[in-house]
């Protein structure tokens, strides 16, 4: 039986409305200004947590690492990439003030022990293990010992990655909400996998998600219908926009679509018509 629990200040469970992260990731191209607008953006869009990526250049990349796809023509390496996409604990700790005022969660993905400790100083409301981190046992447990919970995606592992992972989450008591990922940016509508919603909740007994990658509003409407306890987009200002993940994002005025057809879908459910 799903339990109910909270992030933050937002309750998290079965029979209550999805919470709708809106991811801006790196889409604010290294400038702090834009990730401060980003976070009014999503805020006014109805978006009920925000979240970033953080990237430690020195921490988990080399000067030397090849690209693996050449998309900036800015950055020589991918490691002067992640270096400009650094901001400073100081910076961070702006950005989660900022979304406390807006009523924000405040999240962001961590990829190296050094994130998960600047993070946990700077406040996140909960981990979110993206996928290729699924199995990082030793930041897993870093992140467990905190007891917040743990929003674990699944879109590059195999069945058995994804037990080890829940074992290990359970093993500690913290929360656990599992997303259906799928890491195809973007991702086509034969890959999404809504049928894994269903699975994940016979399988694991827990909070289910949709971390959806497609650029487009459908998936979130139809997973909505499902009864997922959260959803994770990408969102961008616009297609126009420079990034990596622009292809997968959708705008924020699409964003402030998808809110609302989410509440409008959640007062259809919650209102059977006696005929």
């Amino acid at each position: 039986m799903t339990q109910k629990f909270k992030i933050g200040e937002k309750s998290v469970g079965p029979d209550l409305p999805c919470l709708i992260v809106a991811e801006v990731a790196q889409a604010h191209d290294g400038s702090l200004g834009a990730a401060h607008a980003y976070l009014d953006a999503v805020a006014d869009c109805g978006a009920d947590a925000v979240k970033f990526l953080t990237h430690i250049a020195a921490a988990e990349s080399t000067p030397d690492e090849p690209w693996r796809i050449k998309f900036s023509p800015q950055d020589a390496t991918r490691y002067d990439y992640w270096k400009r996409m650094e901001f400073t604990e100081e910076q961070w700790v702006g950005l989660k003030r900022h979304a406390d005022e807006r009523d924000l969660l405040f999240l962001s993905s961590p990829f190296s022990i050094e994130a998960v400790d600047l993070l946990n100083r700077v406040g996140v409301a909960a981990w979110k293990i993206p996928s290729g981190e699924t199995a990082n046992t030793p930041m897993l447990d870093r992140m467990l010992a905190t007891g917040l919970p743990i929003l674990l995606s699944t879109g590059m592992s195999p069945p058995r990655e994804i037990d080890e992972a829940v074992q290990r989450v359970r093993q500690s008591q913290s929360p656990l909400v599992i997303f259906q990922c799928t890491t195809a940016y973007p991702c086509p509508p034969e890959k999404i996998g809504l049928n894994l919603i269903s699975s994940f909740r016979e399988q694991y007994h827990c909070a289910i998600g949709l971390s959806d990658h497609s650029g487009t509003i459908d998936p979130g409407l139809a997973a909505a219908t499902l009864g997922i306890e959260m959803l994770e987009v990408h969102v961008t200002f616009s297609r126009q926009m420079f990034g990596p993940d622009v292809p997968a994002s959708i705008t924020t005025d699409e964003l402030r679509q998808l809110t609302e057809g989410i509440r409008y879908i959640e007062k259809m459910m919650s209102c059977p018509v006696d005929k």
